[in-house]
């Protein structure tokens, strides 16, 4: 899939995320930060960089328009300036957990951005930038479960993506407050989501700003959040992209680029604390009100032939090879 969304073109992004009364100011600052690293980049005529397709707000296919749009999009698009002199010498290719490693390996990509969390096992395989984004890992249940902290998925089971740091991270977290959880893997976001809503799952973990993606009136974010997640870009180990593109993201955090595309696609860190904010104001962004309001269709569960809309703005990517949800 070739073809990515201009920082300045039309973009689809999750309720919580969308921020376009400041798109215009975000457009001027990046206007002025993109700044070619002459003589740093390796030859070729594009950057080819590998991103999710099925998560909004990081790298997510619109379904209008087809384009791959979001954060790590844009962070690619600046890249490709800053490394070959114009921000169209981009390729983009749909990843998955399966793909992204092995296209790497094989040359069929330079680079990945694709919700990647850096670890020291990876480490050993592939060279990571240093991070572009930090998260952390959170949890995502029904409102009518009435599940408010971590102690009410005492011997629940919990959806998380195929091969994600998720399981250990969580499963850790769960041992230290002494209570069992039991994992169910699935291949996508858009799967979990289904899971969770049909009953097959009591809930769903992955980071917290990519929950926001899958969450609605019907579900309640926990405020407590665990495990940071650092994103890294990540290269093919001795890459001669390695240097360059860590040496770029380290200029776009200087220079406010990062801050701005960020901001830009409603990404700015999720902490604890804004999770409980929203939540207490009975907010349907970060936190969709308190689980125990359970107006209307909040306490209905969702019809089998509705499961499929349950999974929320990330299922336009889930169908294919490319859809895969692991970080």
């Amino acid at each position: 899939m070739s073809g990515a969304a201009a920082p300045g073109g039309a973009c689809l992004t999750r309720r919580a995320f969308v921020r376009l009364a400041g798109a215009a100011a975000v457009g001027a600052a990046l206007g002025s930060a993109v700044l070619p690293l002459s003589g740093c980049a390796p030859a070729g005529d594009v950057l080819r960089v590998g991103t999710k397709i099925d998560v909004p707000g990081f790298g997510f296919q619109n379904p209008e328009t087809g384009s791959v749009e979001g954060l790590e999009v844009d962070v690619a698009r600046e890249l490709a300036a800053r490394l070959k002199g114009d921000a169209n010498a981009l390729e983009i290719v749909g990843v998955n957990v399966t793909t992204r490693g092995a296209m790497l390996d094989n040359g069929t990509l330079d680079a990945t951005l694709a919700t990647f969390t850096i670890t020291d096992a990876r480490k050993k395989t592939y060279d990571f930038s240093r991070p572009y984004y930090i998260d952390h890992i959170g949890v995502l249940v029904l409102k009518k479960s009435g599940i408010t902290d971590l102690s009410g998925l005492d011997g629940k089971t919990v959806g998380v993506a195929l091969s994600a740091t998720t399981k250990d991270k969580l499963g850790a977290a769960a041992a230290e407050a002494g209570i069992t959880l039991k994992f169910a893997e699935y291949a996508t976001y858009p799967e979990i989501k289904i899971a969770l809503v049909a009953g097959r799952v009591d809930a769903f973990s992955v980071d917290s700003s990519i929950l926001l993606g899958y969450q609605d009136d019907t579900t309640y974010l926990l405020p407590t959040q665990f495990a940071p997640q650092e994103y890294g870009v990540a290269t093919k180990k001795g890459s001669e992209y390695s240097k360059p593109i860590d040496d770029a993201i380290a200029a776009m955090e200087v220079d406010g680029t990062l801050r701005a595309l960020k901001e830009r696609w409603g990404l700015s860190l999720v902490t604890e604390a804004d999770v409980e904010a929203e939540q207490s104001a009975g907010g349907t962004g970060l936190g969709a009100g308190d689980p125990a309001d359970d107006g209307g269709a909040a306490g209905t569960e969702a019809p089998a032939d509705d499961a499929a809309d349950a999974s929320g703005q990330g299922a336009a990517g889930a169908s294919g090879a490319e859809g895969g949800a692991s970080r």
